[in-house]
């Protein structure tokens, strides 16, 4: 069968290479390579069938393009895959233009935020005719096989004479090795290395590209919706399944990978094995993960960087332990200068910092403490973002109880918590104590990290333009800024504005 897959991106969260394009090379984006169609592409061509993938990022891809290869080519099923509420909107625009243009084309939903909402998805949206929930290989190969009886598809909810059929759902596969590796080559695209901020910051040239080697995270904070869609259960790759990813990326030339994993820092003997393996094969791929300071693996910081781990990003959230507290962090202080300490002296070139203010029950002391504390461990980068609540999390589910939400006519939409909830700090405090914060920040890292810092402004003069460089650092202080969380309810980057 001949399947499109389609990644919709939010705008504010990729952008192009500003370098000429020369003929013969593939358009370059300042962003994250969409690893989910990817996988998905491998595996439908491993079963025999036809696939085109199509990553909004690409100016040469909009949505009139994509409605007249649907005209031309005439697909099976066309799948659209999207993260995160500030997505969706996108997301609906296109299915809406492609039903218009063709009323009996099959269009499917997939990704975190279509699987948290399936039911409430269909009744808004019919122009989708299904909603596929969960891990997506197993499942599309099934309505695949399926098309004209998906009531035989686990996962699946969809609509039969204007009703909502939720089928149940698919268990869980633990057997993560069994896949092909991702179809990384089909997309007329190369992805550059950048930072998780709102102001591109770029990091290397180099070949770059992720892998997930894990999925799912155990943890419950108030504000994230991953444990809920991986049902609090952690998922692995064998050591030996990413050691062969990696050679085979290094035989394409890539040399830059960034793990995608919600929680690298889980097993440590994977890791371990992971990074014996690195040195005994020889290969050579710098490469980045995230995870969380109370991670048992922190002894094994300095084989990771001997084995190429060149960043290591830490969602920190706070300074403060009572607002630590409040998020259900489940980690201390201490927990958090160790972890910090410990990558920096095992080597690791670059560790980052994710961090929120405009939390519930937050102070004006709390806010200052955090920007101090930020500012006094050995950070080498870091972000602070005000905080949102979506639905499927916890913190969604408390405003919903005091009336601060309503969920029946909210459940498409995120808010800053200080503009709904009366126990946060409200928008021009936070705002200018976040100013201020920085402002302590760059001066303390000035006079007491002054290598460091320079190493790192060495790093960005290689590979951005100065007035590039300039704009980064005076972006925090200009009036009207605006950031969106790039990745909702994961870990780290689950803040905006």
């Amino acid at each position: 069968m001949n399947v499109f897959l389609i990644y919709i991106r939010d705008p504010q969260f990729f952008s192009v290479s500003r370098e000429p394009l020369v003929p013969g090379t593939k358009i370059k984006i300042v962003g994250m390579p969409p690893i989910g169609i990817m996988s998905l592409s491998a595996v439908l061509k491993r079963a025999g069938h036809h696939c085109t993938m199509f990553d909004q990022a690409n100016p040469e891809t909009p949505n009139a393009v994509i409605i007249q290869e649907i005209a031309r080519q005439k697909p099976d099923l066309v799948g659209i895959s999207f993260l995160s509420t500030t997505s969706y909107p996108y997301a609906k625009k296109l299915v809406n233009e492609i039903r218009a243009a063709n009323k009996d084309v099959r269009l499917a939903f997939g990704g975190v935020y279509a699987s948290l909402n399936a039911p409430l998805i269909m009744k808004q949206c019919p122009a989708v005719t299904f909603v596929c929930r969960g891990d997506g290989e197993e499942l599309i190969l099934d309505l695949l096989s399926h098309l004209d009886d998906p009531a035989k598809v686990a996962g699946l909810t969809w609509s039969q004479d204007g009703r909502v059929m939720h089928n149940p759902d698919r268990p869980l596969n633990f057997n993560l090795d069994q896949w092909p590796f991702p179809d990384r080559e089909s997309l007329p695209l190369e992805y550059v290395e950048s930072m998780p901020l709102d102001v591109p910051v770029i990091m290397s040239k180099k070949r770059f590209t992720v892998m997930q080697t894990s999925r799912g995270c155990p943890n419950t904070c108030s504000y994230c919706n991953i444990p809920k869609f991986g049902q609090r259960k952690w998922r692995s790759r064998s050591a030996q399944h990413v050691l062969d990813e990696l050679a085979h990326l290094q035989k394409l030339g890539y040399g830059v990978v960034y793990f995608s994993d919600d929680n690298f820092l889980l097993q440590p003997k994977r890791i371990e094995e992971i990074c014996q393996g690195i040195k005994e094969r020889n290969i050579t791929i710098e490469w980045g993960c995230e995870g969380r300071v109370d991670s048992v693996a922190q002894h094994l910081f300095p084989i990771m960087s001997r084995a190429h781990c060149r960043s290591l990003m830490f969602g920190i959230e706070s300074g403060s332990q009572r607002v630590l507290d409040r998020l259900n962090k489940r980690q201390t202080l201490e927990q958090i200068r160790r972890a910090v300490n410990d990558a920096k002296g095992a080597g690791i070139a670059l560790v980052h910092g994710f961090f929120v203010v405009g939390t519930p029950d937050e102070r004006i002391e709390d806010i200052r403490a955090t920007f101090d504390f930020a500012a006094k461990i050995r950070l080498d980068t870091y972000a602070f973002n005000r905080l949102c609540v979506y639905r499927t999390t916890p913190l969604w589910d408390e405003y919903v109880k005091r009336g601060l939400i309503d969920d029946a006519a909210d459940w498409d939409k995120y808010f800053k918590c200080s503009d709904i909830d009366p126990t946060c700090l409200p928008g021009p405090v936070i705002n200018r104590e976040r100013k201020n914060g920085f402002s302590r920040i760059f001066a303390y890292k000035l006079t007491h990290y002054p290598i460091q810092t320079l190493r790192l402004v060495v790093r960005l003069t290689r590979y951005m333009a100065f007035g590039d460089i300039v704009y980064l650092i005076f972006k925090p202080f200009m009036k009207g800024n605006r950031r969106v969380p790039a990745k909702e309810g994961a870990g780290p980057v689950t803040a905006s504005t």
